[in-house]
């Protein structure tokens, strides 16, 4: 007996849909991406070209110099860690917390270490917090 062969039937893929759906898929990507652009500052701090007037008479200074290294009220710190800086600090204003505390900072100065006394001033309370500045130079 002779069997009949069912012609084999020739199995394609069409691409042409799954190229669409990639193209789209990119083009959203690309659309939806944002693009970083990182750039590098160059900046000269510290100056303002206004500063303020008005003081009061009595005043908390905290001196960071460039190196990092801390005085409060004129008198140099043996570290400048938070807990150091702090004692320093509520040391200096005997528990008044509204006593203004000025920061002045070399212009070379870690920000770590700015950060560092701000964050001293925050932990105790206070509120009256101000970084000192110069007033630029006229340029010639």
């Amino acid at each position: 007996m002779k069997f009949r062969r069912q012609p084999v039937a020739e199995v394609s893929v069409n691409l042409t849909p799954l190229i669409d759906v990639v193209f789209l898929l990119l083009i959203f990507f690309m659309v939806s991406t944002t693009f970083t652009k990182e750039t590098r500052l160059e900046v000269d701090l510290p100056e303002a070209s206004a500063s303020a007037s008005v003081q009061e008479k009595r005043e908390i200074t905290i001196e960071i110099s460039q190196t990092g290294v801390f005085a409060v009220a004129e008198q140099v710190l043996p570290g400048s860690s938070l807990e150091v800086v702090k004692a320093a600090i509520s040391r200096a204003s005997a528990g008044n917390t509204e006593i203004p505390l000025v920061i002045s900072a070399d212009a070379k100065t870690p920000h770590e270490s700015v950060v560092t006394a701000m964050e001293a001033a925050g932990a105790l309370g206070f509120s009256k917090l101000s970084i000192a500045t110069r007033t630029p130079e006229a340029q010639p």
